[in-house]
């Protein structure tokens, strides 16, 4: 509904982030919206994400008021409508704005969050894992024998990848793993090499 913008001591960072779940880029205004963008491409059933999707005119209080939401997501259950605000920020109208937009979400079948902030140790295995999320060859087999290592019960992270020939190069592949949800780790604890990865069975 309105085009990106950037000025020189903005505190808006807009750019492009790529999404595996939609295979295409999605425009964001803040690093903020990037990290959201990043969560969501981690979540299953992700089918499509539009930027600022559509402007909400409403009246309250007498007074004439307009919102375009940040995010509306495309899910396999429904659709979710998402703004992103952390830490508080944002003016005493953008309460307003917000709960207007909640209430027309609700009125449409949709569901609608406000995202004030992310648990660190999440944003940090995601941002991790993230970066090794697009398709990757394997030649020499890392990712079956990370996958077999890890079939004999929950291991440290550097256990795991010592148990290949190269085990600088099996980091990549585990955090490929984690991302794509073969391989799990506890999101509430930062990532190290004594974090405990799990394999995660897949039913057939």
């Amino acid at each position: 509904m309105r085009r990106f913008s950037w000025r020189a001591g903005q505190r808006h960072r807009p750019g492009l982030g790529y999404s595996t779940s939609t295979g295409r880029l999605h425009g964001f205004e803040s690093l903020a919206e990037r990290r959201f963008l990043l969560m969501l491409d981690f979540v299953p059933g992700t089918r499509e994400v539009l930027s600022q999707p559509f402007t909400l005119r409403f009246t309250a209080a007498g007074r004439r008021m307009e919102h375009v939401p940040d995010f509306a997501v495309l899910l396999d259950d429904g659709v979710l409508v998402a703004d992103v605000r952390p830490g508080g920020r944002g003016k005493r109208t953008d309460v307003v704005k917000f709960a207007a937009t909640a209430r027309a979400a609700r009125a449409t079948g949709w569901s609608y969050v406000m995202v004030a902030g992310w648990h660190p140790g999440a944003v940090d295995v995601l941002e991790a894992s993230g970066r090794c999320r697009r398709p990757m060859q394997d030649p020499l087999g890392f990712q079956d024998r990370l996958l077999a290592a890890a079939s004999a019960g929950p291991t440290r992270l550097s256990a795991l990848v010592a148990t290949t020939e190269v085990p600088a190069m099996a980091r990549t592949h585990l955090l490929h793993l984690i991302w794509h949800r073969r391989l799990a780790v506890d999101l509430s604890h930062p990532l190290t090499d004594a974090s405990w990865i799990h394999l995660i069975r897949v039913r057939s």
